[in-house]
């Protein structure tokens, strides 16, 4: 039973922002941010009941403050903090999440408790120097560390990476059983109404919530569910919504019901890695980025957490496989998961592997010699790494996370006849186009992208609009603020051009030799060749469900001095390139 203490709440001056201040257990109080009139999170979804940001304050011999607020409540949630806590002998600050709605006060707190440790995943801790920008006291945890308070509440993690961010952790008290899941099992649902007494009303707002943000990635979200599954549980203390008291099991049911059959439809990539050996990390995340551009599902598995009965069930239900070499056993001969992933493997899967620059790295080709006797095909040759990464790396991680993912595409495409009227494709198709190539450089990194589905946008700024496919190996460097050079083709002069920028490229491979270029004022490579060129800056992307459509500003071009015109592609079908 939880008990509860009811305080007033705390009206902003807009009178749409309040506070909600509970008891929730002993030495447990939660401060709810209420946001009543927020009408739409991220891109996500349209909100139609607001949304809370619920905070957490433990107290035991040390304290511990769990996640912050949005940067909206600054004075309102401080104020009520100070009244909380002292913040001059705050312990830990516990950053379960670090999406700005709950750690938009991150900084606030570290100006005001100089002698604070900050609690997280390796990841959050990393997001978290890159917002502040000053330096801080932490201590990286994933599943298995402890941290003791005192006075019974020894707090346990839980890895739950991908639940929506890649820093997700949980934390469990086991002295009161409460789970702090931060957006896990959350809602958008704005009551001041502490516990799901009503669930009647809440399930609509629960179920968006999940399709929006776990359904992506269910299977994370079933590891999770195993993880937190030995773990005795009265409350879960959400960090969106109401906590989940009356009807938690129910809730939890519901999660591994949508996840089991959301992953019946998915096509897996199963990355794993060992966290904190060498650049294992680092490499992981790149490649599964690259993944993930296909759409196809990555559930990366650290197998210094995982148990044999976790990798045995990934590797049997993915259709590919990446492996980061783990470090070498002194008292056996492979690496326990490496046995694993051999005895469970199969001729249907594709492989990649990767080495750490640790140097104590597991051998890699005698392990790859026994996938491919196994029947296993490789997607892309070893990444060896010999030095400290840098972006040429994470670019060639990318590269070839994206050719793994393009092969598992082919193998499940579908004809275009059978995706649309046969009709409607071919008036689709009757939209004519004209034919570009991108050309993009940052620092070490360039690379380039046939283009059609490009139109003038603005006149004030002059601005373009182009579609690039989620799966370019170009996307990564077409962020807000990143430049390139639109190079525009010559008819009847851009062959040669066309069918070298139309050919599969090895991961990392240099998109320009045998290519004359120059380099723009941006500092992209302009074709020699091409008829004209526009120097050009991202200012927006826009989702455009398996495209991103960039928008970018012009700055400077030129045409070139011979009188060609542009080269138009017409298409006879209008359901791929």
């Amino acid at each position: 039973m939880v008990a509860l203490v009811n305080s007033s709440p705390t009206l902003s001056p807009a009178g749409r922002l309040t506070l909600q201040v509970e008891n929730i257990a002993p030495d447990i109080t939660t401060i709810r941010c209420l946001d009543w009139d927020r009408d739409r999170f991220d891109i996500e979804f349209e909100l139609q009941n607001g949304t809370t940001y619920n905070s957490f304050v433990i107290r035991g011999d040390q304290t511990a403050l769990i996640d912050t607020t949005h940067r909206k409540f600054h004075d309102l949630y401080l104020k009520e903090l100070e009244r909380q806590v002292n913040l001059a002998e705050l312990d830990y600050l516990i950053v379960n999440h670090t999406e700005p709605d709950h750690s938009g006060l991150v900084q606030a707190v570290l100006d005001r408790a100089p002698n604070v440790t900050v609690v997280g995943s390796k990841v959050a801790i990393q997001f978290l120097e890159n917002m502040v920008h000053r330096p801080f006291a932490s201590r990286v945890v994933k599943s298995g560390h402890t941290l003791d308070l005192g006075k019974g509440h020894e707090l346990a993690f839980v890895s739950a990476p991908n639940l929506h961010w890649p820093d997700t952790i949980f934390t469990y008290d086991a002295g009161t059983r409460i789970l702090f899941t931060c957006d896990v099992f959350g809602m958008h649902y704005c009551d001041d109404c502490l516990l799901d007494e009503t669930p009647h009303l809440l399930e609509p707002d629960f179920q968006t919530y999940y399709n929006c943000l776990m359904g992506p990635n269910a299977r994370s979200v079933l590891m999770a569910l195993k993880r937190i599954a030995p773990l005795e549980v009265n409350l879960i203390a959400t960090g969106h919504g109401p906590l989940l008291w009356h009807h938690r099991q129910t809730w939890v049911e519901k999660y591994r019901t949508w996840s089991e059959n959301q992953a019946q439809a998915e096509t897996l990539v199963a990355l794993f890695y060992v966290d904190e050996h060498g650049h294992s990390d680092r490499l992981a995340r790149a490649i599964a980025e690259g993944i993930a551009k296909t759409g196809m599902t990555v559930e990366l598995v650290d197998l210094s957490v995982a148990d044999t009965h976790e990798v045995r069930e990934m590797v049997s239900c993915a259709a590919g496989i990446v492996i980061g070499m783990p470090p070498q056993q002194q008292d056996s001969a492979t690496h326990p998961s490496l046995s694993t992933i051999l005895a469970t493997a199969s001729s249907r899967q594709i492989l990649g592997l990767f080495e750490t620059g640790s140097g104590e790295d597991e051998p890699l080709y005698p392990l790859r010699a026994q996938l491919q006797e196994l029947g296993l095909k490789e997607a892309f040759p070893p990444i060896v790494l010999k030095a400290a990464p840098t972006a040429v790396t994470d670019q060639l991680c990318d590269e070839a996370g994206t050719d793994l993912g393009q092969i598992l595409l082919q193998n499940r495409s579908v004809k275009p006849s059978q995706v649309i009227d046969s009709s409607l494709d071919r008036a689709l198709g009757r939209i004519s186009s004209g034919l570009y190539i991108m050309t993009a450089r940052k620092g070490d990194v360039a690379s380039a992208m046939l283009a059609s589905w490009v139109i003038q946008a603005s006149f004030e700024p002059l601005g373009v609009a182009i579609a690039v496919s989620k799966d370019r190996a170009i996307e990564s460097l077409l962020h807000v603020g990143d430049t390139f050079v639109l190079n525009v083709l010559e008819e009847g002069r851009c062959q040669p051009l066309i069918k070298h920028f139309l050919k599969r490229f090895p991961p990392g491979a240099d998109r320009f030799t045998g290519i004359d270029t120059y380099p723009a004022q941006n500092g992209s490579p302009i074709l020699a060749r091409s008829l004209a060129y526009m120097e050009c800056t991202v200012t927006g992307r826009l989702d455009g469900s398996d495209h991103w459509l960039v928008y970018a500003t012009v700055h400077a071009g030129r045409v070139a001095k011979r009188d060609g015109l542009t080269a138009v592609h017409h298409r006879k079908v209008g359901n791929h390139y």
